[in-house]
């Protein structure tokens, strides 16, 4: 099948980037392992966007061929599957299956909207109850797919009310991607930036520290996001009048009962979750490592004695071409620094001190916040953009956490069409539910596209630099 124009104009000037580089003394300054590092990339990206194939199977090639080639060694590619971090989502994902086949979610989901009496009510409610699924559910489709019952069941009780519908089918995958900044494991890319942070400027980002610095903007993002699809997606008219959503409404869409007392596997659950996330929290007053806190919470969920879940079905629930993935994006990432090519290509950038910090970071929150548009893969994108804007960062006089921080938040906006992220895709398109149509989703993403730009940006120069992560580079302890 023949490939399209613009794809093959794009093969053609890739392909032609890498014949090249592989010309010795085409690229002044940059080694052969730059060179090649760079060529190896360049494809990665490419076949990311244009074509069909697995993302991780790309990773994976493109982590091969850099080990083949001697551009790194292989032990520096098997033991990126290695890392904390990985072993963090690992666990993490065990931890959210027990959660999950509790059904402790619809007794949230009582406990929150239940009390809702008009729309703005039953709108924020909703958005605080999906901010917090970041804390136990560590990936949007899955946070996604544990909210889809709650919004079914929400829209049987609006039926008659068709706009209030079309608001929450946009409502929920909004919120769900945009609140994902507020933990380390709310998003695989994360833990890619924060691969990519410790290996080129050996700066490591905990779970805590991500916390403080990401929650704030959950929160304020997810609400005015909220407020935000209320406004333009409905009228007035739509918006008065109250609403009641009972627990027999939200019953009929859920296996588990949702009233009457806890049963021992509810409260098990439900104190276990609660621990691990209070450890992970106070990680600076007992030393432990959020991976460590998260293997033990793991077996416990999954013990014969005490656990929800068999541990070959917590398993079962891994995404383990992510995990793949991200191993090999950060031998990827490893690569271009070690070799110099990340430096190289950023050199290119005409940046230098008297480039406005404010200006940078302006410019690196809109690529990231656009960057959907060709990588469809949140970690693909940060895969891609967070090496270099490290390595411009360090050349503009910016602090490259804040960089780094600043365009995976930026990233995580992906709502202009249904395929640009899994979570919008699902609620665009549920069996015997009228949901939003991609006109809709177009007016929403027109207004939700600048605010959220606007939002990191913000962040970025006013508020984490009051919460211990300054702008310029110079001013770090």
């Amino acid at each position: 099948m023949p490939l399209p124009l613009r794809q093959t104009v794009g093969l053609c000037a890739v392909l032609g980037l890498c014949a090249l580089l592989a010309v010795p003394g085409a690229a002044p300054g940059l080694s052969a392992d730059g060179r090649l590092s760079l060529a190896v990339f360049a494809l990665a990206t490419a076949a990311w966007i244009a074509t069909p194939v697995d993302d991780a199977y790309i990773a994976l090639g493109a982590g091969l061929a850099l080990t083949v080639t001697g551009v790194i060694s292989s032990e520096t590619l098997f033991a990126t599957l290695g890392d904390e971090t990985v072993w963090l989502l690992i666990c993490a994902f065990v931890l959210a299956a027990a959660v999950t086949r509790t059904g402790l979610a619809g007794r949230a989901a009582v406990f929150l909207v239940g009390g809702a009496r008009t729309v703005r009510q039953l709108v924020h409610l909703t958005t605080a109850g999906l901010v917090v699924t970041a804390f136990a559910v560590p990936a949007t489709s899955g946070r996604a797919a544990l909210a889809l019952p709650v919004f079914l069941a929400l829209a049987a009780a609006l039926r008659e009310r068709t706009r209030l519908v079309v608001m929450l089918a946009l409502l929920f995958p909004t919120v769900i991607l945009l609140s994902a900044v507020a933990t380390l494991i709310g998003a695989g890319a994360h833990l890619i930036t924060v691969g990519v942070l410790w290996e080129q400027t050996g700066e490591q980002l905990s779970f805590v520290q991500w916390l403080v610095l990401g929650l704030p903007l959950a929160v304020v993002s997810s609400h005015l996001a909220a407020e935000l699809v209320l406004l333009t997606t409905t009228r007035r008219a739509d918006r008065k009048g109250p609403v009641t959503i009972t627990a027999a409404q939200i019953q009929e869409h859920s296996e588990t009962a949702v009233e009457g007392p806890f049963t021992p596997a509810e409260s098990r659950c439900l104190l276990l979750l609660a621990t691990v996330v209070l450890l992970w929290c106070s990680e600076p007053l007992h030393g432990v490592s959020p991976a460590v806190v998260a293997l033990i919470g793991a077996l416990v969920a999954t013990s014969p004695a005490l656990g929800t879940v068999r541990f070959k079905d917590g398993l079962r629930t891994v995404p383990w071409p992510l995990l793949l993935f991200m191993a090999a994006t950060m031998a990827m990432g490893v690569a271009l620094s070690d070799s110099g090519a990340a430096d190289w290509l950023v050199g290119w950038i005409p940046l230098g001190a008297s480039t406005p910090p404010w200006l940078f970071l302006a410019g690196v929150v809109v690529v990231s916040t656009a960057a959907h548009l060709a990588l469809q893969s949140r970690s693909a994108r940060s895969s891609v953009l967070v090496p270099l804007v490290v390595a411009a960062a360090v050349g503009a006089g910016v602090n490259p956490v804040t960089a780094a921080l600043a365009s995976t938040a930026a990233a995580g906006f992906c709502h202009t069409l249904p395929s640009s992220a899994k979570p919008v895709a699902l609620f665009a398109d549920v069996a015997g539910t009228s949901t939003y149509t991609p006109r809709d989703l177009l007016r929403l993403s027109g207004f939700l596209a600048p605010l959220t730009a606007a939002l990191v940006l913000a962040f970025a120069l006013v508020i984490w630099p009051l919460l211990g992560v300054p702008v310029l580079l110079e001013t770090q302890p």
